[in-house]
């Protein structure tokens, strides 16, 4: 009975490893060695070798996603920390409405990746969206057609992203900006600095770890990108908004080519791994050497 008591915590826990050492990394390390066979529409567990990481990165669709990761990816990131930290220092200023104006900031976060792709494809649409409104009053040789066009529909599926993650970017910025020593600010303005400077010089800097986690979160968003863009453009034109995770849904699913999914699916986990595992070893080192 003692020995029950001491290990119930024990026992509580167990199933979740358990389920977690099968439902995570077994399914991760079942996707690693059918990456490793010549597996098609059902899976084949005979080694072959990398064979299809050379068929991969082959691939020009791949290319394109690639691409299109790097851009998506880069412009998300940049474009919602700027969005994020300006939000945030507007609300610092202590304006009156500052709760409702958050709740309006963060709203889009509530929101479904589904339902803001649906939302953006409408407003987006050349016939019945932003085009086809400024035309009805009477500006006829207005243009916004970039749903359409292959080389402009990768950035409606970065303004849409930016849209929804923008308010999350700045309750993370607002929160670092409230946790600064306010009599570091009153020193500040005491000297006569002037506010721009305070923020630029002395709060900002010292949010370098509030920044490396937004850039982690975003990252992590962008590199798994799925839903905003199956809602929003479906991968197309073609596949000119093909994107990695969409690319190993065709694979999976459309093409019936498991080991090309396969492949592809480890290449993103192995990319997040080179964001997450720096930054986790950046975290943790302090504490283990303390």
């Amino acid at each position: 009975m003692e020995w029950l008591e001491r290990n119930v915590p024990k026992l509580v826990l167990a199933p979740s490893f358990v389920a977690i050492l099968v439902f995570v990394y077994g399914f991760i390390a079942w996707t690693a060695w059918i990456s490793l066979t010549r597996s098609r529409l059902m899976p084949r567990y005979e080694f072959e070798g990398i064979g299809q990481y050379e068929r991969l990165f082959a691939a020009p669709r791949w290319d394109v996603a690639m691409h299109n990761l790097f851009v998506f990816g880069g412009l998300f990131i940049v474009i919602s920390m700027v969005i994020g930290l300006m939000l945030a220092i507007f609300l610092d200023q202590r304006i009156r409405a500052e709760g409702v104006l958050r709740t309006v900031y963060l709203y889009p976060m509530a929101l479904s990746l589904i339902v803001t792709g649906t939302a953006w494809k409408w407003i987006l649409n050349p016939g019945l969206g932003i085009q086809a409104t400024v035309r009805g009053w009477g500006f006829e040789n207005f243009t916004f057609d970039w749903l359409i066009r292959p080389e402009m529909a990768i950035y409606t599926i970065v303004l849409a992203a930016v849209w929804q993650a923008s308010g999350f970017v700045m309750a993370l910025f607002l929160a670092g900006l409230r946790s600064v020593d306010t009599e570091i600010i009153r020193a500040a303005q005491v000297d006569g600095i002037p506010t721009h400077r305070i923020y630029s010089a002395i709060i900002i800097p010292t949010m370098a770890p509030i920044f490396l986690s937004a850039f982690i979160v975003l990252a992590h968003l962008a590199i798994k990108a799925f839903d905003l863009v199956i809602a929003l453009t479906n991968g197309g034109p073609g596949y000119a908004t093909d994107l990695p995770a969409t690319y190993m849904y065709a694979m999976a699913f459309s093409r019936g080519d498991l080991g090309q999914a396969a492949a592809s699916a480890m290449v993103m986990m192995m990319v997040i791994f080179a964001i997450v595992v720096p930054y986790l070893y950046s975290e943790l080192r302090p504490r283990r050497d303390q």
